[in-house]
């Protein structure tokens, strides 16, 4: 998440330069509802099955809004508070207390969610928020009991009297970024000293791998409008571009569509810069001859859309292009038609899908030097997608229907410049999956079409002028 946070600042300033591409592009979209929410009753649904799997006090806590002191820093919920709760403003907790806990002593309710008291002068500058005493905050948030953030620490120091164990997000050796599981975990010990800390993320983290309605409805929605960015890119990539300009193409046609930022910074890389897997300096020109890698996405009410193509500048593969491409894009097809519950996205194991795309890609072309191009396949298979964009669980659980998983297998020859990859957003369905990116091309044909159309119309509107 902490990467997640720093890469949706990295992209701001591009966002301001997409203002000056809307003559040169595709109308825009219909713009969707802003930040949607699923029924309070599901959150409320989460909350009981946790609490009720772990049989012991479970307490959360959300960002606070100083995770970072830029002046661009947007604030978003610590995804698995925002699971629990739907809630997307600063500074809140959640305890949740397993039933049965009167019969040890507790007198509180099963379930407190605590917000900060409201701050006049903080309004001033961020506008209106949340607070305990509002009238109708028990509606707004879906909780019957809303009190006070300093109320906590007592709570906490009362439940501690009948339970020595607490479940929280703990802190773990490979956090960066802003320090939260560490300096909530601190909080706990110096309100209840002696209590013992479980990570709870195991636990969050498998539910939020199979999707609700809600879920899927919202991560569709993220997913559509990425298309429609990558489909106004296609039409646009030419050489004499930066790859910037086509970044702040598709970073306009989200925001306009409803998303509230990236999913994770763009990837927009021309001729070498394509074989570079997480590319983000954007600074390069677009050369005849080059291919050009778009891995972009974007983030719709909390839920990130992860999608890429790789199309040719000039609008027309070489005949070496189009061999690489080819084997990529087999190597997914092969791994679409076996995709389903029980298989796997991880390497090991005899339903590997990863073995899959890189038995393919091993077995079809070669590279210059006659070896076999498996070894230009130098990153897994896919993830899942939700909340994150490499969303939280187990990596190698056998696949559920209700997941929602990318498959996205590459290529990528630094000696030659061309890096192909395509990914795409699937659902795991009972008996196979759906593919929720379907509308956007994947075969050499229909891109070339594409790319062609928008050539002739360029030209017609430059010779009118």
């Amino acid at each position: 998440m902490r990467e997640a946070v720093r890469l949706r600042r990295a992209i701001r300033p591009i966002a301001v330069l997409a203002v000056v591409l809307t003559t040169v592009s595709a109308p825009l979209v219909v713009p969707l509802a802003a930040r949607e929410r699923e029924p309070s009753s599901v959150y409320a649904d989460r909350r009981a099955h946790l609490v009720a799997q772990l049989n012991a006090p479970v307490l959360l806590f959300g960002y606070t809004g100083r995770e970072n002191s830029s002046p661009s820093y947007v604030f978003l919920q610590e995804p698995n508070f925002y699971y629990l709760t739907g809630h997307n403003e600063e500074g809140a907790a959640l305890l949740l207390v397993p039933s049965g806990a009167a019969e040890k002593g507790w007198k509180g309710p099963n379930e407190i969610f605590f917000l900060p008291l409201r701050s006049p002068e903080e309004e001033k500058w961020n506008g209106p928020r949340m607070a305990p005493t509002d009238a109708d905050v028990q509606k707004k948030t879906g909780f019957a009991t809303v009190e006070a953030f300093s109320n906590l620490k007592a709570h906490l120091a009362d439940l501690a009297q009948s339970y020595h164990e607490i479940w929280t997000l703990t802190s773990h050796a490979d956090d960066t970024g802003y320090p939260h599981a560490r300096e909530w975990s601190a909080w706990i010990t110096q309100a209840a000293p002696g209590i013992v800390m479980h990570d709870t993320l195991p636990a969050i983290g498998a539910m939020r791998q199979i999707k609700s309605p809600g879920e899927i409805a919202l991560l569709t929605k993220a997913i559509e409008l990425s298309v429609d960015a990558q489909l106004a890119a296609m039409r646009m990539v030419q050489p004499g571009l930066y790859e910037y300009q086509v970044a702040a193409r598709m970073v306009e046609i989200h925001a306009y569509g409803g998303c509230e930022t990236e999913a994770y910074a763009p990837i927009v890389g021309t001729g070498l810069h394509s074989t570079i897997l997480h590319f983000n300096e954007l600074d390069a020109l677009i050369q005849d001859g080059d291919v050009v890698l778009m891995d972009v996405g974007g983030q719709y009410s909390g839920y990130t859309a992860d999608i890429t193509r790789t199309v040719p500048a000039s609008g027309h593969f070489t005949a070496r292009q189009r061999e690489i491409y080819e084997i990529v894009l087999g190597a997914q097809n092969a791994v679409l038609a076996a995709m389903k519950p029980g298989a796997t996205l991880g390497r090991q194991g005899a339903n590997s899908l990863f073995k899959i795309a890189y038995d393919y890609i091993n077995s079809h072309g070669a590279d210059r030097d006659g070896h076999n191009l498996g070894r230009y396949f130098t990153h897994g298979l896919g993830h899942h997608i939700g909340l994150e964009v490499h969303d939280a669980g187990d990596a190698n659980r056998p696949l559920e229907p209700g997941m929602l998983v990318t498959a996205e297998p590459g290529i990528y020859i630094p000696e030659e410049k061309i890096g192909v990859r395509i990914e795409d957003d699937v659902l795991i369905t009972p008996t196979g999956y759906k593919l929720l990116t379907a509308r956007l091309p994947r075969s050499v044909d229909e891109i070339e079409k594409i790319m062609s159309a928008a050539k002739v119309a360029r030209d017609e509107r430059s010779s009118e002028r």
